[in-house]
């Protein structure tokens, strides 16, 4: 019998999305549960519930970053804060979901997530950044754009993000198992109990 399902919402500018997605595919896999992916436009969903990450105090964000300083000599990733943050995401998100087509978006994911959090590649913010990362996985960068920017790859993205503050959605990473959210990246135990 397969396992459960869960639903993983994510962010490319979200330094917890970065380890959340290398910590969540091999409980995944451990427990055969299918991994369904939702992008989320997080500038979206903290206007909406009206918090603004930058202004939390100095002391706190200097804090945050060590900690995920600590994250990483834990998990062993080679994760950096890059010199541009925050930044625009929708074309990468969109051309996340545009990578579905082709049976690529996990690989892309992956691509996305060592551009940005391991490499300082702030050039994701546009496809000129992009198209080299889908070329990367044997996909036209060209033909990516193209479906990125198609209307109905726009919807699904708004899409997305709607059906996560549907559910309750008010951060990433955030995943559902059998109706029950679990945010952040460090309710693994939680989630390997759940499954």
């Amino acid at each position: 019998m397969a396992g459960k399902k869960i639903d993983f919402y994510w962010e490319i500018g979200s330094t917890n999305s970065y380890f959340a997605w290398h910590l969540i595919k091999p409980i995944a896999a451990r427990h055969d549960a299918k991994l369904v992916l939702h992008p989320v436009n997080l500038g979206f969903v903290f206007r909406h519930h009206n918090y603004v990450l930058m202004e939390e105090p100095a002391i706190k964000i200097a804090n945050r970053i060590r900690d995920l300083e600590r994250w990483a000599t834990r998990y062993n990733l080679p994760f950096r804060v890059p010199d541009v943050f925050p930044i625009k995401t929708s074309c990468a998100l969109r051309a996340s979901l545009a990578m579905r087509q082709w049976g690529k978006e996990a690989a892309f994911i992956d691509a996305l997530m060592a551009a940005y959090w391991e490499h300082n590649d702030a050039s994701i913010v546009d496809y000129a950044g992009l198209r080299p990362l889908a070329a990367g996985l044997g996909i036209d960068g060209a033909a990516m754009e193209r479906a990125a920017e198609s209307d109905a790859i726009r919807q699904m993205l708004i899409d997305s993000t709607n059906q996560a503050l549907e559910n309750g959605v008010f951060g990433v990473p955030s995943f559902i198992i059998d109706g029950e959210l679990y945010w952040g990246k460090d309710r693994m135990d939680f989630i390997e109990d759940a499954l």
